[in-house]
């Protein structure tokens, strides 16, 4: 039995029960136990991991790590065949690591520890692969990068930043797997900064210190709702302590972007300007992502939010004076030529 770690601390265990079958017998029945007890496991002094897929994701442009188990039980979920149920292969940090060190290789960006971010990937690459299928750049490509720099993944085209980062399902509130992961990559390939992709509910002070050292570089933090009883419907905990986050991982001189998934009738543009005003008052220089939501998992029969939803929390967000601003899933909203060119024309930097 694994105690809980944020209990022990004095913080409210996450909403973690995840679906799994047990190895014992045969059934088609789903049980749930905790994401901690069945995801993850020990074997003498080495933890493993469930790993649903490592891969160079778009248009992050960066080894994605996507773990299988979650603290959370988020009712939009794009990750719960593998982050709400139990599925994936049990890796250690020694096999992480030596993945990592193969990556390595094929690194065609290297960028310093302040863009070791999802946010940044965008101002490299337009991630058309026109320069290698066509021998010509888009029109709306930054001209930053060499056709050899550009590599074909499963996810598309696009560069291999120095960035390796967990993501998928979250188990932060179970901190030694990540660290030993960590300080194995930063013993074999130094030059490597690595990410978090995280929903930030198990990020106490204990841990964010315990990930400072073991060499964490950077968190993309998820903030779903500032408003604490949407949060609590969509995800099964409070965001007391996530919103003062922020604060908290800059303080440690941690990398840090923030997300907010723009859900309608549920987080709109009121909540994502709070979000930002919050961001705005640690440091109004963090970048920050306002992604449209797409129906999923137990949210299925909601809308795509309009490129006039989009546009209205864009403008928003820049009043409150953030600098670093980008809308993601750009394909949902912008869906003719006449709403790319209304985009392009009110929001380019956006893109």
């Amino acid at each position: 039995m694994i105690d809980c770690n944020l209990i022990k601390q004095g913080f409210n265990q996450g909403s973690c029960l995840t679906f799994y079958k047990p190895a014992k017998f045969y059934t088609e029945e789903y049980l749930q136990g905790r994401a901690c007890q069945i995801t993850l496991k020990w074997e003498s002094a080495t933890p493993l991991r469930l790993i649903k897929s490592i891969l160079l994701s778009r248009p992050e442009d960066y080894l994605s790590i996507y773990q299988s188990g979650c603290n959370l039980s988020c009712l939009k979920c794009h990750s719960w065949e593998f982050s709400q149920y139990q599925n994936g292969t049990w890796m250690s940090p020694e096999q992480i690591a030596t993945l990592a060190k193969d990556y390595a290789k094929l690194v065609t960006v290297i960028e310093p520890k302040k863009r070791a971010t999802a946010f940044h990937a965008m101002d490299l690459c337009f991630h058309c692969g026109q320069c290698l299928l066509k021998g010509q750049r888009s029109e709306l490509c930054p001209g930053k990068l060499e056709p050899n720099q550009i590599l074909l993944s499963p996810q598309g085209f696009g560069p291999a930043r120095n960035i390796i980062a967990f993501t998928g399902g979250d188990l932060a509130c179970q901190p030694d797997w990540y660290c030993q992961v960590a300080r194995k990559i930063k013993e074999i390939t130094p030059q490597l900064w690595i990410l978090f992709e995280t929903n930030g509910y198990a990020l106490t002070p204990r841990h964010l210190d315990l990930y400072k050292d073991s060499g964490i570089d950077a968190f993309w933090l998820d903030i779903k709702a500032f408003d604490k009883e949407i949060h609590q419907k969509l995800t099964g905990v409070s965001n007391d302590w996530l919103l003062q986050l922020p604060e908290e991982i800059l303080k440690r001189n941690f990398t840090l972007e923030v997300l907010s998934l723009y859900i309608p009738g549920w987080v709109e543009t009121d909540q994502i300007k709070k979000i930002a005003q919050l961001l705005a008052k640690v440091d109004n220089s963090i970048p920050f992502t306002i992604l449209a939501f797409f129906g999923e998992y137990k949210l299925k029969d909601l809308p795509t939010p309009t490129l006039d939803q989009m546009l209205e929390a864009y403008r928003a967000v820049k009043e409150v004076g953030l600098k670093k601003v980008r809308l993601g899933n750009i394909g949902l909203f912008a869906r003719t030529q006449k709403d790319y060119d209304v985009l392009l024309r009110e929001a380019k930097e956006a893109i």
